[in-house]
């Protein structure tokens, strides 16, 4: 156990780790909202930047690509450990650091920017996280996040996985797609934050929904721990709504799943 992960968070950590270097194809899906992203943030050369929840690091490899100085900070290991990796494959100088969202091992005002790309969403609370966000942050700073829509088709995803899930603790824990909501991002940001919001739209494209089976069982945390949990039988019912989900978009040449977000500006003030 990482000390310098909260006892809470350890859990959540360990599944988020178990995708491993194949969570890069997560990040393939979703490349055209990070881009959307990295483009609003308009990271300068010289800036000094956080990567939030950074998996395995596509987003802080196209910020330190405009020149900024990036560190890329996640709970989980064994995305920083592929994060590492890839950016020396690509020639890249990127810090990777175990980081827990609700208590960051930075200084105050450290980072010129923060970005997150549907990371910070899944902390497991979102005040403590919001808080570390405006306290990293520098003042005149900037901030750059994309949530999923609380009634995306990312949302409908969980929602078929989850028939197939534990029960929740009591009281439940805050739905991470309560962040696809621009009321809840302003409750949790606007203290510290001027926000501008802006729609945006991810496509997930595949050949089939088995081949995006195939792809969320083996990189996705949540979906490969989830399989990984059940008996044979409904581990083969999971795959079956699963598929038949994503087959539910189809093109004359595979499938193209729409997935709306919340892209947030902010300025720290």
């Amino acid at each position: 156990m990482d000390t310098s992960i909260q006892a809470h968070n350890q859990r959540p950590a360990a599944v988020w780790s178990s995708g491993g270097a194949d969570y890069d194809q997560i990040s393939s899906g979703i490349a055209d909202s990070i881009a959307h992203c990295v483009l609003r943030l308009g990271p300068k050369p010289g800036e000094h930047i956080l990567d939030l929840a950074t998996g395995s690091g596509m987003t802080s490899r196209q910020v330190a690509k405009r020149g900024a100085n990036v560190i890329g900070a996640d709970i989980a290991s064994g995305l920083l450990a592929a994060a590492r990796e890839r950016a020396q494959a690509e020639g890249l100088t990127i810090e990777y650091q175990l980081g827990d969202a609700e208590a960051l091992p930075f200084a105050d005002g450290e980072f010129d920017a923060v970005i997150s790309t549907c990371g910070i969403m899944f902390a497991s609370r979102p005040e403590a996280a919001a808080a570390e966000l405006a306290r990293v942050t520098r003042q005149g700073g900037r901030i750059a996040l994309t949530t999923w829509l609380s009634d995306s088709n990312l949302f409908k995803m969980f929602q078929v996985m989850k028939p197939y899930m534990a029960a929740p603790p009591t009281p439940p824990p805050p739905s991470p797609f309560e962040w696809g909501r621009t009321e809840r991002i302003r409750e949790l940001l606007e203290g510290n934050f001027d926000l501008k919001f802006e729609k945006g739209v991810s496509y997930y494209r595949e050949p089939s929904g088995e081949a995006a089976w195939n792809t969320f069982s083996v990189g996705y945390g949540p979906t490969r721990m989830l399989a990984a949990s059940l008996d044979e039988a409904k581990r083969a019912e999971l795959r079956r709504d699963f598929i038949a989900f994503h087959d539910g978009f189809p093109t004359e040449i595979g499938i193209c799943v729409p997935r709306e977000y919340w892209m947030t500006l902010g300025v720290k003030r």
